[in-house]
């Protein structure tokens, strides 16, 4: 038996249905992608319903405490960037 037809059939041993684990790495990590996106839908769908029983002003109030003092600084221009700027200048 030459050793192109021992890894041939080496390769049909492993994808036989009762060899183990029949479904290739790739098929596994695309399915647990497919299971992690799903479930993180269902998440999305459920926060967005969530959001849209409330009424308009809950929902600004509640995206503003999620901001960082960070964010506002740089709205108003007082970025760490341009105090150096202007420091210097």
């Amino acid at each position: 038996m030459t050793s192109k037809e021992k890894a041939e059939l080496l390769f049909k041993q492993e994808r036989l249905p009762g060899s183990g684990n029949s479904t290739p790495e790739y098929e596994q990590r695309a399915c647990a992608e497919r299971t992690k996106t799903a479930r993180l839908r269902v998440l999305r769908l459920a926060h967005e319903a969530e959001l849209a029983s409330r009424p308009e002003e809950t929902v600004v109030t509640e995206k503003l405490t999620q901001l960082r003092p960070e964010d506002f600084a740089a709205a108003r221009g007082h970025s760490p960037t341009r105090r150096i700027l202007r420091a210097g200048g």
